[in-house]
């Protein structure tokens, strides 16, 4: 088990330092830089020049990335040039938001796939299971911005359940039961539009493996033995069938990372999805490079994660 993870780990390595390359590579073929078009006209085209040439931005790429990259080695993602801050701080105050937001949403979701997965896997081809299956289908019909928008039109504007904006109302003092409620009630509507969402991969593969493990011979011996159905199912089928959804734990993650780009910027909620939505916009290619680079940190650790789970769950995977 550990010569496979440390495996896995070193393998790592050369993905993580492909990734800064495409990374850098991409963003510097982005156009423009945080001075074009967002100045004053007024301004001497010489003296821009000058301030690019201070800050590096016509220096060679490959010198840039060098220097980027040793940056990264120290810990430091770089200098905001529109938010005036360390790059590492203004991360560090979004990606708080973000990972509540993201246990909010596994959260929501195993409560909601596991309970519908085995209804539906159990009483597969009745009236229920058709139900179940049609939400499903709606679900992985349905973008996630067009949901989101829906549930906040709905939940936030005409109900008035939850806050429409923000991660904690203003004036609250941190520490004080009123902050942590109204941190929770910020962060319920975001993490349950993503989740219902999320979550219909997770039935639809529950209610496969269920039905697949029903049909299988320990299961009809059990019975045969005169086992009643609530220890086949209990003891048996759901064991075997609930085992390989928590190797699904890192790709759900992985997911996360993608859907938060849109939920955060639907409901104003101050993550790094949304922080990366406004360093596009305000061309901060030294925000928009560590945040992607995070994100992409976190997919591969992700990936790693339902590695070793799958390994555990079924040792047969595990590379000799």
């Amino acid at each position: 088990m550990w010569k496979f993870t440390i495996r896995r780990i070193l393998i790592m390595i050369p993905q993580i330092i492909l990734l800064s390359v495409l990374i850098f590579a991409l963003a510097k073929m982005m156009p423009g830089d945080a001075l074009s078009g967002m100045v004053d006209p007024n301004v001497d085209p010489e003296r821009l020049e000058e301030i690019r040439d201070k800050l590096g931005w016509n220096d060679p790429w490959h010198v840039q990335y060098a220097d980027w990259v040793g940056g990264l080695v120290q810990g430091d993602l770089g200098q905001s040039f529109r938010f005036k801050m360390p790059v590492t701080e203004l991360v560090g105050e979004r990606i708080v938001n973000t990972f509540w937001l993201s246990i909010a949403t596994l959260f929501f979701t195993y409560l909601i796939a596991i309970p519908l997965g085995i209804t539906s896997g159990r009483y597969n081809d009745t009236w229920l299971d058709q139900s179940i299956t049609s939400y499903t289908y709606i679900g992985f019909a349905t973008p996630l911005f067009i949901f989101a928008l829906v549930m906040l039109w709905v939940f936030g504007f005409m109900l008035g359940w939850f806050p429409t904006s923000g991660s904690v109302s203003p004036g609250l003092q941190p520490g004080t039961f009123e902050y942590v409620m109204s941190k929770i009630t910020h962060l319920i509507l975001p993490a349950i539009s993503m989740a219902l969402i999320t979550t219909v991969s997770t039935v639809q593969y529950l209610r496969s493996e269920i039905i697949d493990t029903k049909q299988k011979d320990f299961i009809l011996t059990a019975r045969a033995k005169g086992a009643s159905e609530t220890r086949v199912y209990n003891r048996h089928i759901l064991r075997n069938s609930l085992l390989p959804i928590a190797a699904f734990l890192g790709f759900e993650i992985t997911g996360l990372i993608g859907g938060t780009v849109f939920i955060e910027t639907i409901f104003g909620y101050p993550g790094m999805g949304l922080l990366f939505f406004e360093s596009i916009q305000l061309r901060d290619y030294s925000v928009v490079t560590a945040v992607v680079l995070l994100f992409g940190i976190a997919s591969i650790l992700g990936a790693l994660l339902s590695d070793i789970i799958l390994s555990l769950v079924d040792p047969r995977i595990r590379i000799k």
